[in-house]
């Protein structure tokens, strides 16, 4: 197959997508952007970019930031140990590079959350080095054109597609080729329905050639994954005056901290516990087990307050949350009591954010 660079810079230097981040003078923001597309699209990238660019507009405001500024920042991005590792980068970055992005692959691969795609990515577009990229877009991509029949979520299919993406790399123009197939992948050689008749390369595409791009790229079948059910305890109170934390009489809520490693590391839940049976019936004795916290449905409110439904990359989970009253004798030291109008500067992944504006907007608080 002769090469298509050619080709596909002329389409890309009049179709390129306008973002933020592209001509961006700063190595910084490349690099913030690159983490928050790791398995998120681009216009829900776009905002929280903006966003984050005005929060930390640097790498070393990012460094001295506190974990929860940073998480709640990130919120609803989802993936948080991405940000958790961007943290930890940004701090490695100022005291082993002096507040700058590693010029070198093997360095930058050392980097907490530094990948080989990210590292590339960095590598071509921030210092115009000769390195490819290989993102899920990039793959369907190469895989299309190439005809590629090992799955690309195979040790194999990673291995020749990395193979096919070192030896197509036009030298000296890494950086635009790369964005651009980014932007081919994302605009015109898309997962279901190829635009393949507006296709710059239709006619160097091997899978087109044979009838087969709808089949390309091909994918190892996933297992199907578990479901859980949980129950969620929403514990709203109105502490006295003097003995609340600040000596108010706020409404206060019960949430607890999740631990430092695993699934949303360091946010924040309500007290939660998975639970087989009835949820109403079984919500008490699980969140007894849990947090050593006795709890009971608040008087003449059987229903529960919300139920959301949530899938993971490896499970799905559908969490019942009560509305309880009791303030608890003997607690976690997980536990903490929290005045409901400062629900917002605690962050919190996507189910009890939306148990939490139940709460913010139920009138009987």
């Amino acid at each position: 197959m002769r090469r298509f660079s050619s080709k596909l810079l002329n389409w890309y230097a009049e179709n390129k997508r306008t973002l933020p981040w592209r001509g961006h003078r700063s190595p910084y923001a490349v690099w913030v952007s690159e983490i928050m597309l790791q398995q998120t699209r681009v216009e829900t990238v776009i905002p929280y970019f903006k966003k984050w660019m005005k929060l930390f507009p640097n790498v070393r405001v990012l460094a001295r930031s506190s974990e929860q500024d940073v998480l709640n920042a990130w919120e609803g991005l989802g993936y948080y140990s991405r940000v958790r590792n961007f943290h930890k980068a940004a701090k490695i970055v100022i005291e082993k590079y002096g507040g700058k992005l590693p010029n070198d692959v093997v360095e930058l691969r050392k980097l907490p959350g530094i990948g080989r795609y990210t590292a590339g990515a960095l590598a071509s577009i921030v210092f115009g080095m000769d390195e490819p990229a290989l993102d899920g877009n990039l793959k369907r991509v190469y895989a299309r054109l190439f005809d590629v029949e090992a799955p690309v979520n195979s040790t194999e299919g990673e291995r020749l597609l990395w193979e096919i993406a070192h030896e197509n790399l036009p030298k000296g123009k890494a950086a635009d080729f790369n964005q651009a197939l980014m932007d081919l992948g994302a605009m015109v050689c898309l997962p279901k329905n190829p635009r393949c008749e507006v296709c710059p390369l239709t006619k160097e595409c091997k899978a087109k050639k044979r009838g087969v791009q709808h089949l390309r790229p091909v994918k190892t079948v996933k297992k199907s994954v578990p479901h859980y059910v949980h129950v969620a305890v929403v514990v709203v109170e109105r502490i006295g005056r003097g003995a609340s934390p600040n000596g108010d009489n706020s409404l206060y809520v019960l949430l607890a901290k999740r631990p430092a490693r695993g699934l949303l590391a360091g946010m924040w839940e309500f007290p939660n516990a998975r639970v087989a049976g009835d949820p109403a019936e079984a919500l008490a004795p699980a969140l007894e087990t849990a947090y050593r916290l006795t709890v009971r449905k608040k008087r003449g409110i059987q229903n529960p307050l919300a139920i959301v439904e949530h899938a993971y990359s490896h499970f799905s989970v559908v969490v019942h949350a009560f509305l309880c009253e009791s303030a608890p004798k003997k607690t976690s030291a997980a536990l903490r009591w929290i005045r409901l109008k400062d629900l917002e500067k605690y962050p919190m992944g996507k189910i009890d954010r939306t148990i939490a504006q139940k709460i913010i907007n139920d009138s009987r608080f």
